[in-house]
């Protein structure tokens, strides 16, 4: 692929195996992470939200680019969340880092299955691909750490087996039931979607602009 518009196709016609999908999806995904990762300080100076619609990109050669969502209609390949840095300034970091994860994970899966339909796999095609693809970490869990806790979640889970193989104390029937306790309005109450917010972000800003 040349990397004309983020998403020139890197999967050429004459390679049609779940394969080389996912080897073309692994290598997008690592430029991914490497932006939401180690390029982050990189990544979010480039997230100007002064600047017009920018996209994240991740490229077949795994390396990821910033930039203007292709002008081709409709384009050559599904095209990532559009807008990520009108959200920067509007969000805590780490949130927003997130939310760029999560649209990252969908835009990155529509390009695989997108090669999959162009290029007639058929159920057994798509389930091995799919499986393949769920073998690794989504970038949502490798940028908020997720992925490392689930590494360590057998010895966990070791512990928390034994712990459960012990015997219960009987209560008594005397004692009076506890009462359920009355959750604290603020500090239990559910925030704002991050999507819903990132939609809010972004009508303010279109509405600066008229």
């Amino acid at each position: 692929m040349d990397g004309e518009g983020g998403g020139a196709a890197a999967v050429h016609h004459n390679t049609r195996s779940p394969e080389d999908v996912f080897r073309d999806f692994r290598a997008r995904r690592a430029g991914i992470v490497k932006a939401l990762t180690t390029d982050v300080e990189k990544f979010y100076q480039m997230c100007d939200p002064e600047k017009e619609n920018l996209c994240l990109y991740g490229l077949p050669n795994e390396t990821w680019e910033v930039t203007l969502p292709a002008e081709e209609v409709p384009p050559e390949l599904p095209e990532p969340a559009l807008g990520i840095n009108f959200a920067r300034d509007g969000m805590i970091e780490k949130d927003w880092l997130s939310l760029v994860a999560v649209h990252s994970d969908a835009w990155l899966l529509s390009v695989a299955f997108y090669f999959g339909a162009r290029f007639g796999f058929d159920k057994d095609a798509r389930r091995r691909l799919f499986t393949m693809i769920n073998n690794l970490p989504t970038v949502y869990e490798v940028v908020t750490g997720v992925a490392k806790k689930q590494s360590k979640a057998p010895n966990g889970s070791s512990k928390s087996s034994k712990s459960n193989s012990k015997p219960s104390k009987q209560t008594n029937s005397n004692s009076k039931p506890a009462k359920p306790a009355h959750p604290k309005e603020e500090e239990d109450r559910p925030g704002i979607p991050l999507w819903l917010l990132w939609g809010e972000l972004c009508k303010r800003r279109v509405l600066d602009l008229l």
